[in-house]
């Protein structure tokens, strides 16, 4: 899969591909995909990888893969989901291995995500769903910007979700 690397400081964020795919499977499958919906099984742990580069092929854009430029070691993911096209794309992002929680990685990239946003998207905003339980995520939200939609309802997927609502300016 191509398309547009992000740089940061201590990451390459880029769209996923097959040397991704066993540290994704490993966190589909284990206990930090649970805000998620996992774990999963083995099947749907290879089916979730496989569906961020089926939204790259259709959609055109997706989620990048957090890549440590030291190692070359995939840690997480950040960048769009489109499910309902009728409505602003999802910004979402993860750590996929404890070990890298805490190092301000996610902030890194989701700050290097959203100004990359104007320059290839004509986004002007995107939904934010986090698990209500996941205060880690819930505090890099309000550090980003993202203002509580008071009258969204959580998808049936996510029920005790709350939708954030981020704008996307050219300023970022």
């Amino acid at each position: 899969m191509t398309g547009p690397i992000i740089q940061t400081e201590r990451m390459k964020l880029g769209p996923p591909c097959a040397d991704h795919l066993p540290a994704s499977v490993a966190y589909c499958a284990g206990l930090r995909s649970q805000f998620l919906g996992g774990p999963y099984d083995p099947a749907k742990a290879f089916e979730k990888p496989c569906a961020m580069v089926g939204h790259w092929r259709l959609q055109g854009f997706g989620r990048y893969v957090m890549t440590l430029k030291s190692t070359g070691q995939p840690i997480g993911h950040v960048g769009a989901l489109q499910i309902d096209t009728a409505k602003p794309p999802e910004l979402t992002w993860t750590i996929w291995e404890d070990a890298y929680e805490g190092k301000g990685y996610t902030f890194e990239a989701v700050y290097a995500y959203i100004a990359h946003i104007p320059k290839v998207h004509s986004f002007v905003e995107m939904l934010i769903r986090i698990e209500n339980k996941n205060q880690r995520s819930l505090r890099l939200a309000d550090r980003i910007g993202a203002t509580q939609d008071e009258t969204a309802v959580a998808p049936h997927w996510m029920p005790t979700a709350t939708t954030l609502r981020l704008r996307v300016t050219k300023n970022g």
